[in-house]
Order: structure tokens, then sequence, then C-alpha cells
């Protein structure tokens, strides 16, 4: 995510990070602006500069860049389902971006959070999840609707991945979601659970 983090930044668009203090502190990344301006600010420089500290959480703005300084890879995912307005769109990476994924899924599930989950399924990194997700609908560990809660995008036959507009595919994706009829459970703001 650092790569399109910092791609957006140097051509003039807007980024949003999150970040655990634990990564701030081990230096992150430090291949771009988003991690050098991070890595090269303390967790006390970011929190006398931050303009919003609430719950420990620093918000930090600098420019087109904005940091949110949390304290665990929980509250990162937490913070970003909730500025997450019209859903997650997942491109190829590793464990974390599976963790990530698959979070985002279940919440949908389980009703705690209504979001479309978008995979951009480039050069074919996605089949073995999504393989993985229809053998759990065939042997029943997934109910079939649960298909609704996850889209994979693919370019059309013939498109190479390179040719093919992910941007907008996923933009087309979320604009057209619908999730599914109901969830699995209800959830409501006091943390409550309730069986549909």
């Amino acid at each position: 995510m650092g790569i399109v983090s910092n791609t957006a930044i140097e051509k003039s668009g807007k980024a949003v990070g999150i970040i655990p203090r634990s990564l701030i502190l081990a230096g992150g990344e430090g291949r771009g602006p988003v991690e050098r301006a991070a890595s090269q600010a303390t967790v006390e420089q970011i929190e006398q500069g931050a303009r919003n500290v609430k719950k420990d959480v620093a918000v930090v703005n600098s420019g087109n860049m904005q940091t949110i300084v949390v304290n665990s890879m929980h509250e990162r995912k937490l913070q970003m389902a909730r500025i997450a307005g019209a859903g997650f769109v997942a491109l190829p990476g590793g464990f974390g971006t599976y963790e990530e994924v698959l979070e985002a899924i279940t919440w949908s599930q389980i009703g705690i959070n209504q979001k479309p989950v978008i995979i951009l399924n480039v050069n074919g990194f996605y089949e073995p999840l999504r393989t993985l997700i229809d053998g759990a609908i065939r042997e029943a560990f997934i109910q079939e609707n649960g298909r609704r809660l996850v889209t994979f995008i693919d370019p059309p036959p013939g498109v190479a991945a390179i040719d093919f507009d992910w941007g907008q595919a996923a933009v087309d994706a979320i604009d057209s979601w619908k999730g599914p009829e109901s969830s699995l459970f209800t959830w409501d703001e006091k943390g409550k659970w309730g069986s549909t």
C-alpha cells in the first residue's frame, strides 16, 4: 500500500496513512514520502503536532498526506473501516492484506458493517482465495449467499492486466454492489449481539 499512497502523493493526489506506533518506531517500510515522514518523527513529535488527538489516536496533516497514528494493528483496521466510505479495495499483497480482506468480509457477514469488498485479481493473484471460498461454499462452511460479500475483478478475456483500467473497474464494482439481504447477526453501537 505504501507504493500506492506514495504514487498518489507524487501525482498531487491525497493519501491517508493509518500506522501503528510500533511501525513508526521500527522505521516503517522507508520506501517513500509517507514512510520517510513517519519514520523521521518520533511518536512524541507526531502527537505534539497532532491537530486532533482522541482516545490515543493522533492525526497529523501535512500537505496532501494525513497520517493517523494508532496503538495497535487492531485499532488500525478499526480506523480503516470507519473512514472507508464506499468500501474496501484489495490489491495483491501479503499476510497483512489477506488478514484485512478476510476481516472486512467477516465484518460484513456478521453485520458489523455493510460495505463491499472488491478484490483486484491482477494476473490471477487471488485465484487461490477464490478457489478457497468456492470450496468452503461447496462444503457448506460458507452459505451460498456469502458469495455476495466479496467481488473479484478480472480483466475481460483477451485484455492484458497492464491494459485494463483497474481503478474504473473497482469504482464500477462499488457502485453496483448489492450486499447480502441479511447478515448472520445484528450489531448495534453498544456492542450487543443478536442473531437474525
